[in-house]
C-alpha cells in the first residue's frame, strides 16, 4: 500500500468532491491496516475512495484496533461526530491521480513531510480540481456561491471569500513542526516546509514545491523548484517553475545559497551560489566567466553552469554584461530568526 487516510471534506450540491481533509496521512502503511479497513468498510482492493457513515466509524474503528493502529482507531472514532461526508483513502501504487481525494491525500503527503517535492506523481491533477471559493463557511462551488451568499445575507450572516482558487491555504490543513509564516494566504497545500523554513509575509510557496530548511523565504518558490538547507530567497526574488516556462527542468537551488531582492533563477544551482539583487538568471542568458585573476575566461550560456557550486552571478555596473565568478563567502543565515521555530 503507498498511502492511506481517512478523511473529512465538502462535496457540492452534485456530490462533486470539492476538497478533503486528512488529519493523519500515512505512508507506506503495513497490509494489515489496508485488509482492516477494506473487510470493515466492504472497500475494494487496490486503490479506492470508499465513502462512508458515521455509523460505520465504530466498525471500523474496532478494525483499526486489532490491526494495531490505535491512532487512526481514535480518529475513526472522532469521525462518527461528523455532520461532513468522509472518505477513507487507500492508494495501492504511485500512480496519476484519478480523483479529487487522490489529489488532496498527496498534497497532505508533501505538506505533512511524508514526501518530498517530486515524490508522487501528480500529473493531471489540475483537470480533477474544481475552481472553489474558499470562504468564512468553508469551500463552496463558485456556481453555487452566489446562491449561497444571498442565503447567508438573509440570514443576517456575513459570507467572506478569502480567495477563489483551485488550491486552499496549507495552514487550514496542517502547520508543520518547526515552522513561520507570515501570511499563510502565501503558502498554498502541497508545500513542502522543512523544519526551520520562515515564509515572511511577501514570500509564496506553491504546490509540490519547498525548502528543505531551515531556511528565509521572502521571494516566490514556483512549483516544482527545491530550497536546500541554509538558503535565503531575498525579497521580491524568484525562482522559474516548472508550469511558468520552465519547461521539465527542475529547479532546485542548493545549500547556502543567496538569491538577491528582486533577483530570480532558471536554471538549478549548487551549493553556496549567490545572485546579485536584481539579476535574473535564465537558461539562455550569456555569462561571460572571469576566472581567479580578475581576466575574462570565456563566454556560456547560463545553462552550462547549471548545477554548479560556488558562482558568483552578477551584473558589470559599467559595461553591463552579466559575469560568472567564483564564490567566496556562502550564505549564512541568522540563527536567532530560526532558534524558536
Amino acid at each position: 500500500m503507498h498511502s492511506f487516510a481517512l478523511g473529512i471534506g465538502t462535496q457540492n450540491t452534485r456530490g462533486d468532491w470539492l476538497e478533503v481533509y486528512y488529519p493523519a496521512p500515512l505512508v507506506h502503511p503495513d497490509d494489515g491496516l489496508a485488509a482492516a479497513v477494506q473487510t470493515a468498510l466492504e472497500a475494494p482492493a487496490g486503490t479506492a475512495a470508499v465513502s462512508f457513515l458515521p455509523e460505520d466509524c465504530a466498525a471500523l474503528a474496532d478494525a483499526l484496533q486489532s490491526a494495531g493502529h490505535p491512532e487512526q482507531a481514535e480518529l475513526a472514532e472522532a469521525l462518527s461526530h461528523s455532520r461532513r461526508p468522509l472518505v477513507a483513502m487507500l492508494l495501492d501504487s504511485d500512480r496519476p491521480p484519478q480523483t479529487t481525494p487522490e489529489v488532496y491525500l498527496k498534497l497532505h503527503l508533501l505538506s505533512h513531510r511524508l514526501v518530498k517535492p517530486h515524490g508522487v506523481d501528480l500529473t493531471g491533477m489540475f483537470g480533477l480540481l474544481r475552481n472553489v471559493a474558499w470562504t468564512s463557511e468553508g469551500a463552496i462551488d463558485v456556481d453555487e456561491l452566489p446562491a449561497r451568499r444571498l442565503k447567508a445575507r438573509l440570514e443576517g450572516r456575513p459570507l467572506s471569500v478569502a480567495s477563489v482558487d483551485k488550491f486552499p491555504r496549507m495552514a487550514d490543513y496542517v502547520v508543520p513542526e518547526g515552522v513561520r509564516i507570515g501570511d499563510a494566504a502565501r503558502v498554498r497545500l502541497g508545500a513542502y516546509l522543512g523544519e526551520g523554513t520562515t515564509v515572511m509575509h511577501e514570500g509564496f510557496v506553491n504546490f509540490n514545491a519547498g525548502s528543505e530548511g531551515p531556511g528565509m523565504i521572502e521571494g516566490r518558490v514556483s512549483a516544482g523548484v527545491i530550497v536546500g538547507r541554509g538558503s535565503d530567497l531575498g525579497g521580491g526574488s524568484s525562482t522559474m517553475g516548472t508550469l511558468s516556462g520552465g519547461g521539465s527542468l527542475t529547479i532546485r537551488v542548493g545549500e547556502d545559497c543567496l538569491i538577491g531582492a528582486n533577483a530570480g533563477v532558471g536554471i538549478p544551482l549548487g551549493d553556496r551560489c549567490t545572485v546579485e539583487a536584481g539579476l535574473y538568471v535564465t537558461a539562455g542568458t550569456r555569462v561571460t566567466l572571469i576566472d581567479a585573476d580578475g581576466n575574462e575566461a570565456g563566454i556560456v550560456t547560463a545553462r552550462e553552469l547549471a548545477g554548479q557550486s560556488d558562482l558568483l552571478l552578477r551584473r558589470h555596473s559599467r559595461t553591463g554584461r552579466i559575469e560568472c565568478l567564483t564564490n567566496q563567502s556562502a550564505a549564512a543565515l541568522n540563527e536567532a530568526l530560526h532558534v524558536h521555530n
